[in-house]
């Protein structure tokens, strides 16, 4: 079984991990001296190593061969997501999407919101577990909350989207331009207002749908998430 650790500056041939990596490598995994594992940093990089030292507090290695830009997304995925008011459902999506593969989050604080307020460091945790669950070498970026009047100021290339409800003409995820780069836009539990929508469309984003089933904020995101990956195989 491949054990993957993390940690954002890893360098030189030998390495520490921190206290609660090496409490959970020996004391959770029993690993010992002579085992192999992963290292991550969450930009690429992927490093096979040995344990030289199995002590609980601080577990050494040495790497022994590293490879960077290990497995990267044929695409890049950009989902700006309405916080939803039970913290779990919104966690749920982060971890999902982090499986499944998406290149960077962000909390997007609509009109109609009901949770303005996240704690990053629960939300990079998620992050990072994720990550290491599905193997993957990169971890996504979570940027800090924004309102959509801020969203829309700023400069998005590629493919642009809002996933809506509104009795307006839409097309199917499916028939999105495929450019490699998207940036998308899933609302708050009551849909993006008229406003909202209005202003989207100014800013180029192409309203789109996912189906005749009203879903669930979270469900929605995961399902776009899905989509584009099953559009990149």
């Amino acid at each position: 079984m491949m054990n993957l650790f993390y940690n954002p500056q890893i360098q030189g041939d030998s390495f520490e991990l921190e206290e609660q990596e090496s409490k959970h490598a020996i004391r959770v995994l029993r690993l010992v001296r002579g085992d192999r594992v992963i290292l991550v940093d969450g930009r690429g990089g992927w490093y096979e190593a040995i344990i030289t030292d199995d002590h609980p507090k601080r577990c050494r290695l040495k790497i022994e061969s590293r490879t960077e830009g290990y497995q990267p997304l044929s695409y890049s995925l950009h989902l700006a997501v309405a916080p939803t008011k039970n913290l779990d459902r919104f966690e749920w999506f982060l971890e999902k999407a982090t499986e499944i593969g998406i290149t960077e989050i962000t909390p997007l604080i609509c009109r109609r919101s009901e949770r303005r307020q996240l704690k990053p460091e629960r939300l990079e945790k998620i992050l990072v577990s994720a990550m290491k669950q599905s193997l993957k070498a990169y971890k996504p970026v979570l940027n800090e909350p924004v309102s959509m009047e801020e969203f829309l100021r700023t400069g998005h290339q590629g493919t642009l989207g809002i996933a809506h409800c509104h009795p307006l003409e839409r097309l199917g995820i499916n028939e999105l331009e495929s450019s490699g780069s998207y940036t998308l836009m899933v609302g708050p539990e009551g849909d993006f207002t008229e406003e909202e929508l209005a202003e989207a469309l100014k800013a180029g984003f192409v309203p789109f749908h996912l189906g005749s089933s009203r879903l669930r904020t979270e469900t929605a995101a995961v399902y776009i998430t899905t989509a584009i990956s099953l559009f990149h195989p």
